[in-house]
């Protein structure tokens, strides 16, 4: 029969995962070689880019430089054919299969062509325009692949457009090009695994009062704990230790929030998905009309959570900052660009250095569907008014138009999902009801009234703005 365990075994047993010596040490290695190996390939790929594409401008420059001159010593024979009245002087030219080819051609014309072609003759494309000069690659010859520069000429007595062509062989280039590869990425190799011996260094010496921590981590993640102790915490990893567990917090809410925000989705969805059955069941006559009522219902639906969260998404940069004068242009050109034959003005005034704490997507979105809707059912003027409540720290949007507004009682019912005033208009309502979600989000608000100045609606949009310090990127 076995003895049981010890108590000393026990206790080692149970101490074992706290001890996990190197754990985040592993996790920054592993971190440092992804993000350095990205960088290397990101850095190399540029670099390869900048440098080979550079050879291969030059390589087309000096091809190209007798092109002028084939143009300028072309001319008509007596039969109509094109000859030079000074053929090109570089002596591979004359050289039978030499690597370097001249050649004029037209469509449905016998090429004229440089004695190094002997028997063969350029690929032509004449359905394409080469006004500017025209490169490309071609492997029309076996085993010689080409480098092509062309353009189109008009001869002096001749109404046909001409197709001049100098080509080389690439096999230099190529090689050129090999060369300065292999060596950039061997310099790049040796800076990568550089900077992964710096890494590992650091992971191995400069992380030592990270172990506790990490034990912790793993403690949390295997549901032991909850929070890492704050107790016995040196001073140098205390704002760490507190981030961590703010960070905790900030994952526990914002997973509430998924599944709030997803049992939402399902109960809004729950209905129309019920309807479709049924009447799928019964073999309604109108089913067709019903799937496209309710599929409707579903996509407004839809589309109103993923606005609220993409708007949730961005929120949580703390650094975004967007002008809002710049957006708001950009806006009304569209719009007005959009309802021209309606003949829709947009006049834009107020204070032009406002600034949005947040994400400029969102900013264009909210103003928007306030600015589409009032050149949308207004009567073709709208005034959009930014200003500065600097008390509240909020940047406000007034947009107003000329139509026929929207009674008090209603105003507040058509901030509800799929509120239309006016159902004879293309739609989905949705707009005032993403505006106003948005802006919650952001902590601002809007507010709906009557315009004094043109009668019709006034959308107060109220989102914060940045501090006076605060500078937009």
């Amino acid at each position: 029969m076995s003895s049981p365990p010890s108590a000393a075994s026990a206790t080692a047993s149970t101490a074992e995962p706290a001890r996990a010596p190197g754990s985040i040490s592993r996790r920054l290695l592993l971190l440092a070689a992804v993000w350095t190996s990205l960088l290397i390939a990101i850095g190399g790929v540029a670099l390869d880019r900048i440098v080979t594409g550079t050879i291969v401008r030059n390589f087309d420059a000096q091809l190209s430089l007798a092109l002028p001159a084939m143009i300028a010593a072309a001319e008509l024979d007596p039969f109509g054919e094109v000859r030079f009245n000074r053929p090109p002087v570089d002596p591979r030219f004359n050289e039978p299969y030499s690597g370097l080819y001249w050649q004029v051609a037209a469509d449905g014309r016998m090429p004229f062509r440089s004695r190094s072609l002997w028997d063969r003759e350029l690929p032509a494309d004449f359905s394409v325009s080469c006004v500017e000069p025209c490169t490309s690659r071609s492997h029309a010859f076996r085993n010689e692949p080409l480098r092509i520069v062309e353009r189109d000429g008009i001869i002096p007595g001749s109404s046909v457009v001409w197709r001049f062509q100098v080509a080389q062989s690439t096999e230099q280039l190529d090689a050129q090009v090999a060369d300065v590869r292999r060596t950039l990425w061997w310099a790049l190799g040796a800076l990568g695994a550089g900077l992964l011996l710096l890494a590992l260094i650091q992971a191995s010496y400069g992380l030592m009062p990270l172990r506790r921590i990490s034990a912790a981590m793993a403690a949390i993640r295997a549901g032991r704990m909850s929070r890492v102790p704050t107790t016995d915490v040196p001073p140098e990893v205390a704002p760490l230790v507190n981030e961590l567990n703010a960070l905790l917090d900030h994952n526990e809410q914002a997973a509430e929030a998924a599944r709030m925000h997803a049992g939402n989705l399902a109960h809004a969805l729950k209905t129309p998905m019920s309807v479709l059955t049924n009447e799928a069941a019964a073999n309604s006559p109108d089913l067709a009309r019903a799937v496209v009522r309710e599929l409707s219902t579903m996509r407004r639906h839809i589309d109103h959570h993923l606005a609220r969260a993409r708007a949730m998404g961005r929120r949580t940069s703390a650094t975004a900052r967007a002008e809002v004068w710049p957006s708001l242009e950009r806006l009304v050109s569209a719009i007005e660009r959009i309802y021209a034959e309606k003949g829709v003005v947009i006049d834009l005034a107020g204070d032009r250095a406002a600034c949005f704490r947040g994400e400029r997507q969102d900013l264009e979105e909210l103003a928007g569907n306030l600015i589409d809707n009032a050149a949308k059912y207004g009567g073709g003027r709208v005034f959009v008014t930014v200003s500065r409540d600097e008390a509240a720290g909020q940047v406000q949007i007034a947009v107003e138009d000329d139509g026929q507004g929207i009674p008090v009682r209603l105003r507040e019912t058509m901030f509800e999902r799929g509120a239309r005033l006016d159902t004879g208009k293309p739609g989905t309502g949705l707009g005032l009801a993403i505006v106003r979600d948005v802006a919650a989000i952001y902590g601002g608000s809007i507010s709906l009234s009557e315009s004094e100045d043109l009668g019709g609606l006034m959308a107060v949009l109220r989102l914060p703005g940045c501090p006076n310090a605060e500078k937009p990127a």
